[in-house]
């Protein structure tokens, strides 16, 4: 079992999100101890956004954006979809509280979760099929 960023590089569907992390300096975190929860936008979630927005993210004067983008993305903790199930919101490490709707599958911040409990040694990872955005 890998950890957060290995696995993430492995599945091959999230280069962008990678690239991201890598521009954000977040690696380190993301390979640390944990436990973490990452909703984690797939490389199609990130071509729903405008081409030059994502560009514009990863120009390193936007690291602190970007850091804010990436890390409402995350909860502390390791909440499997079982979890996820009992919530209706979760409050990710950017400060934030994301809403989970569980009415029709389940939804965090309007993203649809597609695949659950992809477990890591330092947490799990959730994919998204959108990126979500601080408000």
């Amino acid at each position: 079992m890998n950890d957060i960023v290995d696995t993430a590089v492995a599945a091959g569907g999230f280069k962008t999100l990678v690239a991201a992390v890598q521009a954000a300096g977040l690696v380190d975190t993301l390979k640390g101890t944990g436990p973490f929860t990452v909703f984690a936008p797939t490389d199609d979630a990130f071509g729903k956004l405008p081409a030059s927005a994502v560009a514009d993210l990863l120009k390193p004067e936007n690291k602190a954006k970007l850091q804010g983008v990436l890390t409402y993305h995350v909860v502390a903790g390791k909440v499997l979809a079982a979890d996820v199930l009992k919530l209706k919101s979760a409050k990710s490490v950017q400060g934030q509280d994301l809403t989970i709707d569980t009415a029709a599958g389940v939804k965090v911040d309007g993203a649809n979760v597609v695949q659950t409990d992809i477990l890591c040694t330092n947490g799990v990872i959730h994919i998204i099929d959108s990126v979500m955005l601080p408000k």
